[in-house]
């Protein structure tokens, strides 16, 4: 049976759907994520009516700006309501899109968004708090999948896709060996496995090879229909061997997440690598400089580990290290 596994790390809690030693959705939730999360009921002041789109533009507290949409009828610019957030702020390229709220219902009262445990917890599905005890996220390959959606590439033992992140959609390019019919069904397959293992949302294009029969086009979005959850809409696979997908878009995929900042992603992993690491001699980080500061801009980072690994910590930057070669040493009592 799926289950969850929820880790409380330092500076990112994690957690993953697992099932049969397979990794089905993964999530990560950073402590210095801004704003206001999904679910939140939040005051707020008109201060757009809506434009030819229909979208207005509502102001929270502290200033935040987020999309209204719908505007509700008869609201008048200044007016006070209670808004939803439906979708947080969305950094895409060079660019941030802001948070898009719709009003609340009547009868809200305000309150915060859930966090992920809170999440999880809801899907009526087991949830396994780890400890210091085996690492159940590494036995998954937690790791491996972290690099996968870091790099956007993805390999199992019939096809490769290359899946790459774009302001307007999420683009994956399915690569094997085998008949066409063959590799679009695999591919297919993979596809949907990615999309639901990095929480891959909003408008996605799956580039499989081009087929003449449409019993074959079939067969791949069957099987695409048989690995993705729903809700989400698909087009048909086309006579090139193009598909589209939507899904509803809450946050940014753990893909976004990861290769918008990868000091910061290789910043956590290594805090997550000391922590589970054996030994019992002070500590010592060692990374490339910019992981070395990141992590020294946040003395609570360091004070965490310090106390969960009981002794002193030390950071050891070195320029001749990849940013995701950053390693932790003990020393010799």
């Amino acid at each position: 049976m799926a289950e969850w596994l929820y880790e409380a790390g330092i500076g990112e809690n994690r957690a993953a759907l697992v099932e049969g030693g397979h990794i089905l959705e993964m999530a990560i939730e950073r402590d210095d994520e801004p704003g206001p999360r999904v679910g939140a009921i939040l005051p707020a002041r008109l201060t757009r009516k809506g434009d030819a789109s229909g979208r207005g533009l509502a102001t929270l507290e502290g200033g935040i700006v987020a999309q209204l949409t719908p505007v509700p009828v008869g609201l008048t610019e200044g007016a006070s309501l209670l808004v939803e957030i439906i979708r947080v702020a969305l950094r895409e390229g060079s660019e941030t899109k802001p948070l898009r709220v719709r009003a609340a219902l009547a009868g809200a009262v305000p309150k915060e968004g859930p966090d992920l445990r809170a999440r999880i917890a809801a899907t009526d599905l087991p949830v396994r708090v780890l400890g210091t005890g085996p690492d159940l996220l590494e036995e998954h390959g937690w790791s491996e999948a972290l690099e996968q959606a870091a790099s956007g590439i993805v390999t199992t033992p019939d096809v490769l896709l290359r899946i790459a992140v774009t302001p307007a959609m999420t683009l994956i390019d399915v690569d094997g060996t085998g008949s066409a019919a063959e590799v679009a069904v695999a591919g297919a397959r993979a596809a949907g496995d990615a999309i639901r293992r990095f929480g891959v949302t909003g408008s996605i294009g799956v580039d499989l090879p081009t087929m003449a029969g449409k019993g074959d086009r079939q067969a791949a979005a069957v099987a695409l229909d048989a690995i993705l959850p729903q809700p989400f809409e698909r087009t048909a696979v086309n006579g090139f061997g193009f598909l589209q997908i939507v899904r509803r878009r809450e946050r940014a995929s753990l893909m976004e997440t990861l290769q918008a900042d990868p000091v910061q992603a290789a910043a956590l992993t290594l805090l997550r690598r000391a922590e589970r690491g054996q030994g019992h001699g002070a500590l010592s980080l060692h990374a490339a400089p910019a992981v070395i500061a990141r992590i020294e801009a946040r003395p609570d980072w360091v004070e965490a580990l310090a106390r969960r690994v009981g002794v002193t910590v030390g950071l050891q930057p070195d320029a001749g290290l990849a940013i995701s070669a950053g390693h932790a040493s003990r020393a010799q009592n």
